[in-house]
């Protein structure tokens, strides 16, 4: 399909970014694996769409007992991140290995897959498991969220429409942790019809599902209490039963992962 006619603009800095995203009905644009195909079905039809590829918000770097990724990283550059392949972190590039094909990888970003809020998106499971945070900043100021406060539905987030993420903080587990991920995918579309991110530290562990909920979420339970939807593709008990092994594939490889890490 065709998307609806729109207007194109390349942001050279993020002041300039965020000038052109206090149009009404903009939307901004990066590796465009996400807002692309929603506006060619005219889901989405911004009036402006702001090119934010050339700022310098990309690269993944360890401080102050924290990694940075930068949200235009691409999940190719996620996969080459020497910090990510350690123990506690694995669960990041492992998850971006298995996503799309090589074109999406070379061009797809985790800022723009987190900010999409895709029920069946990969990555943000993986963020809620290592609790990771957002650096947002729009013309107003900065502020800080976690991404468990900002996925609050299907395609929707808690951002403001001239906000844009600056930066992803994953705080570095402690020395014996581990993570992983797993997933069952759709054999035709590829997206998760279950999917399960683990973190195993020496103080507790956390996993978070993504593909059997309004949104990817953190467990606090068994899953048998946890609102599983079911559509053409799969119906909720099978998500359900699926969600449970995939979260025991992830757990149990996360805990491997801790003890090489000890």
């Amino acid at each position: 399909m065709i998307p609806a006619e729109t207007r194109y603009a390349r942001a050279s800095d993020l002041d300039h970014a965020l000038e052109l995203l206090a149009e009404p009905d903009s939307k901004a644009i990066a590796g465009g694996q996400s807002l692309i195909p929603v506006m060619k079905l005219r889901i989405a039809r911004p009036s402006l769409v702001v090119d934010i590829s050339r700022l310098d918000l990309r690269g993944v770097e360890e401080r102050d007992g924290e990694v940075h990724v930068g949200p235009l990283t691409t999940w190719n550059e996620l996969i080459g991140a020497e910090v990510l392949q350690r123990p506690p972190l694995a669960a990041v590039a492992e998850c971006a290995r298995g996503i799309g094909d090589l074109q999406v990888r070379n061009l797809g970003t985790i800022g723009g897959s987190v900010v999409h809020a895709d029920p069946a998106s990969d990555m943000p499971a993986v963020l809620l498991a290592l609790g990771a945070r957002l650096r947002l900043r729009s013309p107003e100021g900065e502020r800080a969220l976690a991404v468990s406060d900002a996925l609050v539905g299907p395609f929707t987030t808690t951002l403001e429409p001239d906000e844009l993420v600056t930066d992803i903080a994953i705080p570095m587990p402690p020395h014996g942790s581990g993570s992983a991920y797993a997933s069952v995918e759709h054999p035709a579309s590829g997206f998760a019809l279950a999917g399960a991110a683990a973190l195993a530290t020496p103080d507790g562990e956390s996993v978070a599902v993504t593909g059997v909920g309004l949104t990817p979420f953190v467990l606090s339970g068994d899953l048998s209490d946890a609102e599983i939807f079911g559509d053409r593709f799969a119906p909720a008990e099978y998500r359900r039963a699926l969600a449970r092994v995939v979260a025991d594939r992830a757990l149990s490889a996360a805990r491997e992962r801790a003890k090489v890490n000890r």
